[in-house]
Order: structure tokens, then C-alpha cells, then sequence
């Protein structure tokens, strides 16, 4: 496979997986927004989501202050943000287009409608009577997109750069969510309704609350929130599961490959073999801001090591 298919495909799974992220991490600011009248409170759930999803610093740029109609706009609609919701679709479609005769019918169908029909938003559509609407929407699109690589693609080449760019945005946005409420998390004095939001916040934002009552029986407690999140692998949305299956998958593309491995295959086993002798204990012991924090660089590394020893021309 040439290295800018492969560079496409590894792309157009990260954008649609980023659009997705955005959208459901603004469902959970604007649900926390509306729990309190206190504007402290309020402003700071925005700068969380900033942070969150990586956008901080380009929106400071702007020079606007966080509220809840600056953020929105900046998330959802900016074409200045490469990373808002409606650039993620138009830089997803121009992946998928660049690749169409890899892609499956449902694959392409899924991304092009996609696309046709946020070209068709306006501002009315990012009001607050309207703007829940348009998030629910985007969530269907990623996950029939999702879907539709998963059931229609052969387990070629293909599939497992779009599935490497997937999970790969997925563990990178688990981390960044889990620490930039790291405080609630960490502070096992903390209690109350406040702390209860920002519980159910975290969870929320990785569609993962239904989840952790299955798993744990109980009611929400930092540690096993921690735990959920990071170490355990039937949640596909944890940390260790996104390891899991970028490891499996680096090794299935080096294989066919003969064999060829790099900095990129190295680096994931490490972090995946952190995650799976892992105790949630001592990470909470050792900090969990600094294993969060290492995490995010370490993702950042993996992905710059990919991009050498894959995806460049």
C-alpha cells in the first residue's frame, strides 16, 4: 500500500473519531451547565472541554473569553479549528475521497452523506434550542461510520489503518478527558453534588456510565472510575483496550510487511504492557495527573512514530 493511501485511511479514522469526541464532550458541558447557576462553575466546565479536546491554546488565540456561545461555535462550526466538528467532517471526507476505491460502498456512503448534509448547517442549527439535535446527529454519523468499517471491510491492509487511526484518537481523548478532571478523580475527600457532576461528566463524555454500573454494582467512587477508564479491557473505550488493539494492530500491518518493525511497534507494546501490569493502586499512589500527562506525551510520540515509519512518503 502506498505510504499517502495508508497516511488517508489513518486520517480519515482519526477525524471522524475527533468529530465524535467533540460532539459528545459538548453534550456533557452544556448538561453541567445547565445543573448550576454559578457562573464560576459554568466557565470553568467550558475551559475543561477546551482542554479536553486539545484546543485550548487556538482558542486562546482568538481572544475570546470561555463562554458557553464562544465555545460552542469554536467546537462545532470554526473553520479556523481544524480540530471543530464541521472541519473534522470536511477533512474526513476529503481523506475518504482521496481513497475511494479503498473504501466500501456503506464507508463512503457514510462519509459523504456526512458531509452533504453539514454542509447544509447554518447558525440557527448551533442555537441552544437546536444545538443538542445537531450533536446527537453527529454521535449517529461516527457511529455508523464506525460500524460500517467494522462489518463491511476486508481485514486488509486497509482496515487496519483506519482502525489504527480510530483507536488511536480514542486513547489519546480517554486520557486528556480523565486528566483534565484529574482533580476530582485524585481528591478522595471530595463529596457532594458538585463532585457527583463532575463524576458523572467524565463518564459521560466516553459514553461509559451505563458501563460502569454494570462493571461495578455501586455507586460512583473516583477510584473505580480511575479503573474503569484506564485498566480495564472490556470497556473499548479504556485505555488498556485502545493499547490492546493498536499493539494487535501495528503487529498485523508489520506482518504483512515481513516482518518490518520499527520504533512505532516498540513504543506500543511498552505502553500496552504498562496498562496490563498495571495497578490502578500505585498509579493512584504515583500521581494520577503524571500518568495521565506521560500517557498523552507517550500517544503523541507513538503517533509521531507511525507517521515516520508508515505514513510519509
Amino acid at each position: 500500500m502506498l505510504s499517502r493511501t495508508a497516511d488517508s485511511l489513518f486520517w480519515l479514522g482519526r477525524y471522524i473519531e475527533r468529530a465524535g469526541n467533540n460532539a459528545r464532550g459538548l453534550q456533557v458541558a452544556l448538561r453541567m451547565a445547565s445543573l448550576t447557576r454559578d457562573a464560576a462553575v459554568r466557565d470553568s466546565a467550558w475551559r475543561a472541554l477546551l482542554i479536553a479536546s486539545g484546543c485550548a491554546p487556538g482558542f486562546a488565540a482568538t481572544g475570546a473569553e470561555p463562554t458557553q456561545e464562544a465555545v460552542v461555535r469554536y467546537l462545532a462550526a470554526d473553520p479556523s479549528n481544524p480540530s471543530s466538528i464541521l472541519s473534522c467532517i470536511e477533512a474526513a471526507r476529503r481523506n475518504a475521497r482521496a481513497v475511494r476505491t479503498a473504501l466500501t460502498v456503506d464507508m463512503w456512503e457514510a462519509v459523504n452523506e456526512t458531509w452533504s448534509e453539514a454542509r447544509r448547517t447554518t447558525a440557527a442549527t448551533f442555537a441552544p434550542d437546536n444545538l443538542p439535535g445537531f450533536l446527537d446527529w453527529v454521535k449517529s454519523r461516527t457511529v455508523q461510520f464506525n460500524g460500517a468499517y467494522a462489518d463491511t471491510m476486508l481485514r486488509e491492509e486497509a482496515w487496519r489503518f483506519v482502525r489504527l487511526g480510530t483507536t488511536m484518537e480514542r486513547a489519546d481523548n480517554t486520557a486528556r478527558v480523565l486528566d483534565v478532571h484529574h482533580h476530582a478523580i485524585a481528591d478522595a475527600e471530595q463529596d457532594g453534588a458538585v463532585a457527583y457532576v463532575q463524576w458523572q461528566a467524565i463518564l459521560r463524555s466516553v459514553s461509559a456510565l451505563r458501563a460502569y454500573h454494570w462493571v461495578f454494582h455501586a455507586r460512583l467512587e473516583p477510584r473505580r472510575i480511575a479503573e474503569l477508564l484506564i485498566l480495564r479491557p472490556e470497556l473499548p473505550r479504556s485505555m488498556i483496550a485502545c493499547y490492546a488493539r493498536i499493539e494487535e494492530t501495528l503487529e498485523g500491518i508489520a506482518a504483512a510487511h515481513g516482518g518490518r518493525r520499527g520504533e512505532c511497534h516498540r513504543l506500543a507494546g511498552e505502553m500496552h504492557a504498562r496498562l496490563r501490569f498495571g495497578r490502578i493502586e500505585d498509579i493512584m499512589a504515583g500521581g494520577l495527573h503524571d500518568f495521565l500527562t506521560a500517557t498523552i506525551d507517550r500517544n503523541l510520540q507513538l503517533g509521531r512514530q507511525i507517521q515516520d515509519f508508515y505514513l510519509q512518503a
